[in-house]
């Protein structure tokens, strides 16, 4: 290991995020060009380590390329009307061969457990069954989609025990008809039922598509369900990423609370996405997950966190949880889907019209996004609205920073008289003030 200090830092930066999600339950679908791909053994590596993690993960697999070539070398012509596959009886016969394969394939890529492997001791049992109930297309323009069905319901009463018990369920894109018929699926539209009757807090694509963008070539890493239908109505999307966004928007209409479209040709992307900040996909929410608010006593511990790297070596003041609790109050914080990443306090000094601020802190992963000018800028609206003239900081380390922000050298004979009091003159802060 050339850097254990890195690696420790990065161990306790993704502990929040097992903590939220041990419990809760993923459906995690890909569809057959990943298997095409040969990405199939470590997606099943990183699966397996959220199942480790006491997630309860669904697996939804797609197989169109499979079909595909189960067509050709039949020499069967595939039949599409509006990018819909016509199901016939030779094509049904190809979707239950390549969903045959697949299955075994993907068991057999989790009951790997060699020494040495993320595999190892996993001992991970997969069941699959008829856990969905199909209806046909029907008739549309004229044209009979025949075995081509759409998903009518998901037994989440027989999952739900099966995932309790600490199985992974996998669902295949084929549907039974209760007189014994079978239907051609896509994945995206079992993946999407199954993650609203099963009431998931995930839904993640793991897809062929690369990352979405918007039309400056920005990468779009966080979408409302309004924005994602603006996307979708515009039309400024590729076909396939419009598809995906619609069942991820679908779902989080049916109460899904978060969507996950991620490529899959960058290694490791679903963890990436799961436990990074930014994540290397693209997120539907129905709630915007990043708020700018004061601080309550059930953030202390976030703060903690994010604040004691710092008093380590030197850059804050070390306070402890009792004095953090007490103060509180004082504190705004930057929060992004329940973990904090940024922090800042203001300290009243009424009879002089002025107020420090203190502990200003960003999360290391995060910085150069800007979210220490929104903490500035958050700082002087309170204290604007509190009354105050004179905003101050004492800092050691950063004052370049704040110089550029409108702050002025001053001295500690600047600082209101209760401050100059307790000003640490081991420590030799620099004073900067900025008039508000």
């Amino acid at each position: 290991m050339e850097n254990p200090v890195q690696f420790v830092q990065w161990l306790r930066s993704v502990a929040p995020y097992i903590h939220a999600f041990r419990g809760k339950i993923f459906v995690v679908a890909f569809p057959g060009e990943l298997v095409m791909a040969g990405a199939l053994p470590v997606l099943a590596h990183d699966l397996s380590l959220l199942h480790a993690l006491g997630i309860k993960v669904v697996i939804v697999h797609g197989s169109r390329p499979q079909v595909q070539e189960q067509l050709a070398l039949r020499n069967v012509q595939a039949r599409f009307q509006n990018g819909v596959r016509i199901t016939d009886a030779a094509a049904l016969e190809c979707a239950k061969e390549a969903a045959g394969e697949l299955r075994l394939d993907i068991e057999a890529a989790f009951s790997q457990g060699l020494p040495n492997t993320p595999m190892a001791h996993s001992a991970i049992r997969i069941i699959s069954g008829n856990f969905v109930t199909a209806r046909p297309v029907g008739i549309i323009g004229g044209i009979d989609h025949e075995h081509t069905g759409l998903v009518r319901k998901v037994a989440f009463e027989a999952i739900h025990p099966i995932l309790n018990a600490g199985g992974l369920v996998l669902l295949s894109p084929l549907g039974f008809s209760p007189t014994g018929e079978i239907f051609n699926l896509t994945m995206e539209d079992v993946a999407l039922s199954a993650a609203v009757a099963l009431r998931a807090d995930k839904l993640i694509f793991i897809t062929e598509t690369p990352m979405m963008t918007d039309q400056g070539g920005a990468e779009i890493h966080e979408l409302s369900i309004h924005l994602a239908r603006a996307m979708i109505a515009e039309g400024v999307l590729p076909a396939d990423q419009s598809f995906y966004l619609d069942h991820a928007t679908k779902a989080c209409n049916g109460g899904v609370p978060r969507a996950h479209i991620v490529p899959f040709a960058l290694d490791g992307s679903a963890l990436l996405e799961l436990f990074t900040h930014d994540g290397v996909g693209t997120m539907v929410s129905t709630q915007n997950l990043e708020s700018l608010r004061e601080a309550t006593i059930e953030d202390v511990g976030g703060i903690l966190q994010l604040i004691e790297p710092l008093e380590a070596d030197g850059t804050l003041v070390k306070r402890g949880r009792e004095l953090l609790e007490r103060e509180i109050s004082y504190f705004s914080v930057i929060e992004h889907d329940g973990v904090i990443f940024g922090c800042a306090a203001l300290y009243p000094f009424p009879e002089e019209k002025m107020a420090e601020m203190a502990c200003l802190s960003v999360n290391p992963d995060v910085q150069a996004q800007g979210d220490g000018e929104r903490l500035l800028a958050h700082i002087e609206h309170r204290a604007r609205a509190a009354g105050f003239k004179r905003l101050f900081v004492l800092t050691t380390r950063t004052a370049h920073w704040f110089l550029k922000r409108g702050f002025v050298n001053a001295t500690v004979d600047h600082l209101p008289r209760d401050r100059q009091r307790i000003y640490n003159w081991q420590r030799k802060s620099l004073v900067l003030i900025k008039n508000l």
